[in-house]
């Protein structure tokens, strides 16, 4: 059987002019604060549950998160969450109310895990300049 051509490819190459390639053209960011890629454990609680559940950030701006957790969540649902990192010897707390505006499934090596999109949605003063100087040190 024979394989199959792209007709107008080979009209072009038959009148000598060049074969076009697809080319990808950047899409316009859409966020309005850069997000930062790193690994740092999280806890989030239900707003009518008083245990913890543990998650990991995959990245971060100031206007949300981006979260794989095991367990699975409606979008719309609000969450406390706590991120958790090492400053020197101490480790501090980022603590504030995020949304879930998005959800998908990501497979990671044969178990279940959820990746969520979080929207911040009630940071003190404190927390949020905490936020800042953890993702400008994530920046550098």
């Amino acid at each position: 059987m024979a394989a199959m051509k792209n007709p107008t490819a080979a009209k072009r190459r038959r009148a000598g002019g060049p074969v076009k390639k697809m080319q990808a053209v950047p899409m316009k960011e859409r966020r309005k604060h850069p997000r930062y890629h790193f690994k740092l454990p999280m806890s989030y609680t239900l707003p009518d549950d008083k245990e913890s559940y543990g998650g990991i950030i995959g990245n971060a701006s100031e206007g949300g998160l981006q979260v794989h957790i095991p367990g699975r969540l409606n979008t719309g649902e609000v969450l406390k969450i706590e991120i958790l990192f090492a400053k020197g010897w101490e480790l501090k707390t980022v603590r504030g109310i995020a949304k879930i505006i998005w959800s998908d499934l990501a497979v990671r090596k044969g178990s279940k895990v959820h990746r969520y999109g979080l929207q911040f949605q009630v940071f003190n003063k404190r927390n949020l300049q905490k936020l800042k100087i953890l993702l400008k040190e994530a920046s550098q």
